[in-house]
């Protein structure tokens, strides 16, 4: 999926722990069908999770009016036109500046991610892989995670 695509080229996880745990996969309400009202921008952003908004680039403006009032002028935005493809771009942006950063030739097949996940700096990483974390099925200091390791 494009969602993914777009992740593995902008090199970013679009969960992460205390911040996002959820991807919210969407488009933008257009002229030909209305979206229903518990899953407008506003209550998917009203969440926190990361969006993924799909063939909506051309209503940006309307996007970004509805997205401000929940994650701030200031959240990450990255914009991913034909992910995966070979004359792929990316650009970076917030919520504020992404219509500027974004060439007006750029639609249709562009993916809007939308979420505080996207800055990737400063955040904790998942206690799951800790080394310390006790699981059900192999509690801390059993069996080790890579036999013949020790690790």
């Amino acid at each position: 999926p494009s969602f993914a695509a777009a992740a593995a080229a902008l090199g970013v996880e679009l969960t992460l722990p205390g911040l996002a745990q959820s991807v919210v996969l969407t488009r933008a309400e257009g002229r030909a069908t209305q979206m229903p009202e518990r899953e407008t921008l506003p209550a998917f952003a009203a969440t926190g999770a990361t969006l993924a908004v799909h063939l909506s680039i051309h209503l940006i403006d309307k996007l970004t009016a509805e997205l401000i009032p929940h994650y701030g002028p200031d959240c990450p935005v990255a914009v991913v036109w034909r992910a995966s493809w070979p004359d792929q771009r990316i650009f970076r942006a917030t919520l504020a500046t992404v219509k500027a950063a974004v060439p007006v030739e750029v639609e249709r097949t562009a993916l809007i991610l939308v979420g505080p996940s996207l800055a990737q700096e400063g955040f904790e990483e998942s206690r799951l892989y800790a080394g310390d974390y006790d699981r059900r099925y192999r509690p801390v200091g059993t069996h080790p995670r890579f036999p013949g390791t020790g690790s």
